[in-house]
């Protein structure tokens, strides 16, 4: 490989000849679904635009600072900033938009059926209340109780994770696919999250579950 420094090249947009006095690595200056580009930085006096790098402290001090310094040199011109982390986002701006709608509407289905689990859990525990109080006088313990009645709903949604899991992978893989530099999936991360659920559901069938555990057995046997 040839060493470009010292080189000297022209740019297509002026007749002025350059020397190269360093190269950078690759790096992303435009969306990630498109492929990094040939890039040129020249060394020259801009007089219509600077770069101000900051510390993110004390911004509108430094906004009217800037200010005051670009009307001394360029009174003429009308002063107008921009953030380079705004700049970027704006780029993902219809990632942001679905990323927001996914987790809105995941939220609601997650709500929604914590709500039926709960109901489900009640009418179940309401349908065993003679049960309960027979284990629970065959020394059965609040824990095994507890698991007993929770179980079916787990190999329920232990299910529905198998099935879901796959498709959402696909899904994944399919909208990375749009970005020339993407991540990979995890596995764990659908390990995570089937964790998260179980847990959940656990934890809103197993309240009623737990109530009608430590229900008074002779209550409970009483019950029609």
């Amino acid at each position: 490989m040839v060493d470009p420094i010292g080189k000297q090249i022209r740019s297509p947009f002026f007749p002025d000849v350059y020397t190269v006095i360093g190269v950078v690595e690759d790096f992303n200056y435009e969306s990630l679904k498109g492929e990094i580009e040939p890039l040129g930085l020249f060394l020259a006096v801009s007089n219509s635009v600077i770069s101000v790098k900051a510390n993110g402290k004390n911004l509108d001090d430094l906004i009217t600072k800037t200010e005051a310094l670009w009307n001394t040199f360029a009174p003429m011109q009308p002063f107008r900033y921009t953030f380079l982390d705004d700049e970027f986002a704006n780029m993902y701006i219809a990632e942001n938009r679905v990323g927001k709608l996914f987790s809105a509407f995941a939220t609601l289905a997650i709500f929604i059926a914590c709500l039926g689990l709960f109901a489900m859990a009640t009418f179940m525990t309401q349908q065993r209340t003679k049960e309960i109080g027979i284990r629970k006088v065959l020394g059965a313990s609040t824990f095994n109780i507890v698991l007993q009645l929770s179980k079916n709903f787990l190999y329920l949604v232990l299910i529905g994770l198998l099935i879901a899991a796959p498709i959402a992978y696909f899904q994944m893989e399919q909208w990375l696919n749009n970005f020339e530099y993407r991540i990979d999936i995890k596995w764990w991360t659908f390990v995570f999250s089937g964790l998260l659920v179980l847990l959940i559901t656990f934890l809103t069938v197993g309240g009623q579950s737990f109530k009608a555990a430590l229900a008074n057995p002779t209550d409970s046997l009483k019950a029609e």
